[in-house]
Formats: structure tokens, C-alpha cells, sequence
């Protein structure tokens, strides 16, 4: 009999969980289709002179996304990414160039999710543009700074050289100061890339990204400090004893 009871009630107990676990509200999810760019700036520089594979980047998106009027992806949404490999200018050849791609997304509200994204563009950036869809950033070449390097030593010597010795004089002169010119560009290293803090960056998603939406607008937790013990002042007796 206590048995008949016992499935009885856990029969019973089991149809009232059911339709309360149906009953749940279906999740909300966003997706933000591929090829949408995202504007950022960068938190911490980018240096080819320093940078190494391995190396983490980190920025914040200062422009926010909406998909079908709501809130993808707010400003000031953390993202962060890793360097994937770096050249640095030649000495006679070779334009520096570094390649890194994004990783994560950091949501105001401590929501974090995997983003498949790679460097779109660098606006305003100065001598440097993207050359290949995986992202990869170059530097401009410095053959206009180099042929200046030369013609102006070369310059200088053949005036030097005419007020010595005239026109014999000058194209000694010349061929002196364009090999000071030479050996100055032989030595030196061509432009590198410098992105420093604040240097917008424009990332493009590779593949859609879906956002759970209840997370995307969960309330960041704060910390609220625990005060320090109190003075407890001494307690007042209503009457006042008599003095004695």
C-alpha cells in the first residue's frame, strides 16, 4: 500500500513539473550576419619594432551594432585578439607588416563570447594599408625618401666641389656625397608600422556571430565595498540616576 502511495505522488509530482519545465520562455537569440564591421580603438599600441607572434591586442568598439532595431553589440564593448606574425622593414628591401586577428568579445555586462573576425581596414592611419582578406597590415615603401637621401648629399657635394675646383670639381663632389647618400640608405631600415593607443581599427566578421540577447542586456554586477565597524555610543538611562 505505502508503495502504491509513493508512485502515486511521484506521478503527480512529475506532471506538475512538466508543463512548468514546457512553459519556459523560449531563448532570444541575435545573429549578426557575416561581413559586418565592427569600429574600434586600440587600448594598448602596435609597434613592429617590439611585436612579436603571440602577443595580445586589445580594444574597444566606439560605435555600436543594431540588428533589427535592438542592441547587438553596445560601445565600449571590450575585444581582444592576438598577433599572428610580424615582419619589419628591410635594409634594402622588404616592407614591415604584421598580421592579427580578433578572438573575443567582453560585453559591458561580463557576457563573453568568441568572435571570428580579421582587420577590415585602419582608418586615418598614416602609411599603411590592409593588403589580403586574411587582414594582413603593410607599410608604404620609402623609395621617394631614399632617392631623396641620395640626390641631397650628391647635391651638396658637387656645389662644394665647383667652388673648390669648378666643373671636375663638382662631379668628384657629386659622386662623394651620392655614396655618403648610398651607404645612409644601405644602412638604414625602411618605414615601420607604429599604431599607438587610440588608433581606430574597423574589424569585419568572417562568419555570423549569435548573441544570446538576455545576456547582452544583464545588469554588470558592482561591488559594493563593506563598511568598517561603527562607534556605538553609550548608552542614555531615561530617568537619569541621582547623583550620589
Amino acid at each position: 500500500m505505502r508503495g502504491l502511495i509513493s508512485y502515486l505522488l511521484l506521478c503527480t509530482s512529475f506532471g506538475f513539473a512538466q508543463p512548468q519545465a514546457n512553459d519556459a520562455a523560449p531563448l532570444k537569440t541575435l545573429s549578426v550576419p557575416a561581413g559586418q564591421k565592427l569600429l574600434m580603438q586600440l587600448k594598448s599600441g602596435i609597434n613592429t619594432k617590439t611585436a612579436k607572434p603571440g602577443d595580445g591586442v586589445y580594444l574597444e568598439t566606439s560605435f555600436p551594432v543594431s540588428i533589427d532595431n535592438t542592441m547587438a553589440i553596445p560601445a565600449g564593448t571590450y575585444v581582444q585578439g592576438v598577433i599572428d606574425n610580424v615582419k619589419r622593414s628591410g635594409r634594402v628591401k622588404g616592407r614591415a607588416e604584421v598580421l592579427f586577428h580578433f578572438t573575443t568579445l567582453i560585453f559591458p555586462s561580463g557576457y563573453t563570447v568568441s568572435v571570428p573576425g580579421s582587420v577590415n581596414d585602419v582608418p586615418g592611419a598614416d602609411n599603411t594599408r590592409v593588403v589580403n582578406k586574411e587582414g594582413s597590415v603593410q607599410a608604404d615603401g620609402s623609395k621617394g625618401k631614399d632617392v631623396g637621401t641620395i640626390a641631397g648629399p650628391a647635391a651638396q657635394g658637387a656645389l662644394i666641389g665647383a667652388i673648390a675646383h669648378g666643373g671636375k670639381g663638382a662631379l668628384i663632389g657629386s659622386g662623394i656625397g651620392g655614396a655618403a647618400g648610398l651607404a645612409e640608405v644601405l644602412f638604414t631600415r625602411g618605414n615601420e608600422i607604429n599604431y599607438p593607443p587610440g588608433t581606430a581599427v574597423e574589424m569585419v566578421l568572417q562568419r555570423p556571430l549569435t548573441l544570446e540577447q538576455q545576456r547582452i542586456n544583464e545588469a554588470k554586477s558592482e561591488y559594493v565595498p563593506r563598511q568598517g565597524p561603527t562607534r556605538l555610543e553609550k548608552p542614555k538611562l531615561t530617568p537619569e540616576p541621582s547623583p550620589r
